[in-house]
């Protein structure tokens, strides 16, 4: 009997090739062949799955996105206001190897969406459901005033820290108390930002 093979399962193994790929060796590496070559099939079977290098790029582009999202959910979201906000703001900065290797196949996908209008609106749509998803959080967590302004804000932050951090890995704790800063200034109150604790 012919063995069953997951259509799906297979092109997410070739999407996360692919962010790999990029993290290690840039956007200009990634080919079908090198793609093949790293994941371990020919050329022609990776086709089977992406006829050409913009398909795979636009998949690999929505499945970055996902995992991000997939972090974002995991956060405690009952937590005090600001502490939650840092939380989600973490899981998008790359403070281990898998967030390095993402946030830097963030990046070159997101300077190729500047001349590839396909991946731009998947670029844009990434940033409007996060946004819409925190807006919503903020208010009701009773964050009300600016939820939407807020929400972009923070979305700003994070791109901002993430890329300072690609290319000054040295700055990290710096910037994480930047980060503090811009929250206390976000989200103003008497609550402590949990990075400033005593």
């Amino acid at each position: 009997m012919p063995k069953t093979v997951d259509r799906e399962e297979q092109r997410r193994q070739i999407g996360a090739a692919l962010l790999r790929l990029v993290a290690e060796r840039g956007l200009d590496e990634v080919s079908v062949r090198t793609v093949a070559a790293a994941t371990g099939r020919s050329p022609g079977a990776v086709q089977k799955y992406f006829r050409t290098k913009d398909e795979m790029l636009t998949f690999a582009a929505e499945l970055a996105g996902e995992r991000v999202e997939r972090r974002m959910a995991e956060v405690d979201t009952t937590l005090p206001l600001r502490q939650a906000l840092r939380d989600l703001i973490l899981t998008t900065l790359p403070l281990d190897a898998e967030r390095r290797a993402e946030a830097t196949a963030q990046l070159a996908f997101a300077v190729h969406a500047a001349h590839h209008p396909r991946l731009a609106v998947i670029r844009r749509q990434v940033d409007q459901d996060i946004g819409e998803a925190l807006a919503t959080w903020l208010e009701s967590a009773g964050h009300e005033a600016q939820a939407a302004a807020v929400a972009d804000a923070v979305i700003a932050l994070s791109d901002g820290l993430a890329l300072r951090m690609l290319y000054s890995p040295q700055e990290h704790e710096h910037l994480l108390t930047v980060l503090d800063q811009a929250l206390l200034t976000l989200i103003p109150g008497h609550e402590t930002a949990p990075h400033l604790r005593e």
